[in-house]
């Protein structure tokens, strides 16, 4: 089984671990069936947030009678150090625990800093005083945060999305968290869902022994096929290599990751899916996007009123009302026929 240290924290994690966002979707019976099939698997290391509704409930519910076996990663998108208290205290309470392992800023626009005037990192200092947290850690969706924070020396750990998309930014920042004994925690290993073969995404992945996946599950045959990957880890083939070149070729540039910061559209319109959509209907079965609901869904983007708040939100950088056009005007061909699949 391979193995993850988290830099400087001493964390060692097999190379899988539990992305616990998707169970918020799924009722507890099924989130704890997943939670404790995964630790039983020997998936020690388990990723969540405050803002992950109930999945915070759902691990305490599953796995606190192992606590003592397992590491726990959340986050708080704490504003003012009054809601930094509140999530605190609120995860431990959810997740029946006196400590968390890792304590992440949940992506914030600029680096924490002692004196900043927000004292937020003041706060995780006292916390880790404390002994309710045991490691700073931040995550974020944007390269210049994230390389300011690995500069910084304040924080253990850095989440970031990276899969075999990555740009040259991105893998030096992986270069970076080495050579600072930071560790890396990778989201989106599979882009959001735009990438289907999730042995090519490890075996990518594998190529760096700093870098923690954390894959998100949701359903049991998802997990399944990660817990495979732990006795017998993939490993790059000639036709891996040749469908990582095509999806690279097919997809990196302005192409939507699936973050939700855009997040909410003041007309309803969800943006997440909608403007990837042209993508996720070529790669994954058509049919569920077909259906009446999201023909009404991508109809809503007509009623955009171009008042920008996606743009300024998106941590890319993209032209998301123009996505949003672009991907209408390819559904709406592919529904009359115009365009076949």
């Amino acid at each position: 089984m391979k193995t993850v240290t988290l830099g400087s924290t001493g964390i060692v994690s097999p190379k899988n671990a539990f992305g616990a966002l998707p169970i918020q979707r799924v009722s507890e019976e099924e989130a704890c069936r997943l939670l404790r099939r995964a630790y039983e698997a020997g998936i020690t290391f388990f990723d969540t947030a405050n803002a992950y509704t109930d999945s915070e409930k759902k691990i305490g519910m599953a796995l606190a009678d192992v606590r003592d076996k397992i590491h726990i990663a959340t986050k708080t998108g704490a504003r003012n150090v009054e809601m930094f208290w509140q999530n605190l205290e609120n995860s431990l309470r959810m997740m029946k625990t006196d400590h968390i392992d890792i304590y992440q800023f949940h992506n914030p626009a600029v680096c924490p800093r002692p004196g900043d005037g927000t004292g937020l990192y003041e706060a995780a200092l006292e916390a880790k005083a404390q002994g309710k947290i045991l490691h700073i850690g931040i995550t974020n969706h944007r390269p210049a945060v994230a390389r300011e924070a690995v500069e910084s020396g304040l924080f253990e750990t850095l989440q970031f999305p990276f899969c075999y998309l990555a740009t040259e930014t991105d893998l030096e920042l992986v270069r970076l968290c080495r050579e600072r004994n930071v560790g890396f925690i990778a989201m989106k290993a599979l882009s959001g869902g735009l990438l289907s073969n999730a042995a090519a995404c490890y075996a990518w992945l594998d190529k760096f022994d700093n870098v923690l996946p954390i894959w998100g599950v949701q359903r049991e045959s998802e997990l399944e096929e990660f817990i495979s990957f732990m006795a017998d880890p993939p490993t790059m083939t000639a036709e891996m290599e040749s469908l990582i070149e095509k999806d690279r070729g097919e997809l990196i540039g302005s192409f939507c990751r699936s973050c939700g910061y855009c997040m909410p559209c003041p007309m309803g319109i969800m943006i997440p899916n909608c403007a990837r959509m042209s993508q996720l209907i070529r790669r994954s079965p058509s049919a569920p996007f077909l259906t009446p609901m999201w023909r009404e869904n991508m109809e809503k983007i007509e009623q955009c009123v171009g008042c920008g708040q996606c743009k300024k939100k998106c941590p890319y950088g993209l032209d998301i009302p123009e996505l949003l056009k672009e991907n209408l005007a390819d559904y709406r061909r592919i529904v009359s026929g115009e365009v076949s699949l």
